[in-house]
């Protein structure tokens, strides 16, 4: 019976997150779903308040960081599935690689990726579209990068639980659209009927729409931003710790 390799090791974290970046190089639409799309959208979104920026500035910010979440969940999770489906992920769990050593590694490269996507969607809203915000640049897209790992996170997990590629399409109303719907985009989520107020709370999107709009409305980090964070990578680490449990080694 094969066993999991006992420590995490950078080396074959590195090297499954290059064979993952190499394979996703080769597949053009996915690269522009995952770097052009959200700079359209939040460009098209930019000219739909074209009359009235002041509204841009009000959501632009959440979005920020709804859009990273939404992309990375859908590519990590196709990407993800398509390697169970296809026994790529059982001939590597064959070797000696563990579990750990696994998760990392496709962590690492959908967060090289993540890096890229929220540097160039924020750094477009910032600095071309005029989005204004008040707290520093450089937070704005930590809350983006953190967004981005809590998509793939959340995509890892899920690709356990579906047989298809549709099927992992079809979590999307499950996973994404209550939390986009109760995350304060649309409503403060403190005007919302309590039940759906206390369900919010437990949601991390509503964290992560709550940090953006922090640094859009404070120049110095608050308490409350320091929370959103905590709350956004923990819930990405927790997430990747049971999409690690769903990993399993067939016996000889």
């Amino acid at each position: 019976m094969s066993t999991d390799a006992p420590v995490l090791s950078a080396a074959r974290a590195l090297a499954t997150a290059g064979r993952v970046l190499r394979q996703l190089s080769h597949d053009p639409r996915t690269v522009a779903l995952l770097l052009v799309v959200p700079v359209l959208m939040i460009t098209l979104l930019r000219f739909v308040f074209d009359a009235d920026e002041r509204t841009f500035d009000a959501i632009g910010a959440s979005l920020l960081g709804i859009f990273p979440l939404i992309t990375m969940f859908l590519v990590t999770s196709i990407a993800t599935l398509r390697e169970r489906t296809s026994g790529a992920l059982e001939r590597l769990l064959a070797m000696p690689l563990g579990k750990g050593d696994l998760i990392a590694g496709y962590a690492l490269a959908f967060g090289t990726v993540a890096v890229a996507q929220s540097l160039l969607a924020t750094s477009m809203s910032v600095r071309v579209l005029g989005l204004e915000v008040v707290g520093s640049f450089w937070l704005l897209l930590v809350v983006a990068l953190l967004d981005a790992l809590l998509g793939t996170a959340l995509g890892l997990f899920v690709s356990a639980f579906a047989a298809s590629e549709f099927q992992a399409v079809q979590f999307m109303p499950a996973v994404i659209f209550p939390q986009l719907l109760l995350c304060g985009l649309f409503t403060p989520r403190d005007r919302m009927h309590p039940v759906l107020e206390a369900i919010s709370d437990v949601l991390p999107m509503s964290y992560a729409v709550d940090g953006m709009n922090q640094v859009l409305a404070h120049r110095d980090v608050t308490a409350d931003f320091a929370r959103d964070v905590l709350v956004v990578a923990g819930c990405a680490l927790l997430v990747l710790g049971l999409g690690a449990a769903t990993l399993r080694r067939r016996t000889a």
